[in-house]
């Protein structure tokens, strides 16, 4: 028997997605805490932004202020 071609692929999907699911609270993760989640991983952020997406979990915090923060008035 062998194994399907995106098998190694697919299991770290679901253990990012696991993961993911389970630093997620009321759906959403800070970008520091995905970036973090990275490094514990060993994979690229590309990848757990794609998680995010493919799971419905937004990204709060942004760290570079793109997204996720109120804007501050001056």
């Amino acid at each position: 028997m062998t194994d399907h071609p995106n098998a190694k692929g697919n299991d770290r999907e679901k253990t990012l997605g696991d993961a993911l699911l389970a630093e997620a609270r009321d759906g959403s993760i800070a970008c520091a805490q995905a970036l973090a989640l990275c490094e514990r991983l060993g994979c690229r952020p590309q990848a757990v932004g794609e998680a995010c997406d493919r799971l419905g979990v937004k990204i709060v915090a942004c760290q570079l202020g793109c997204f996720g923060r109120r804007s501050r008035k001056s």
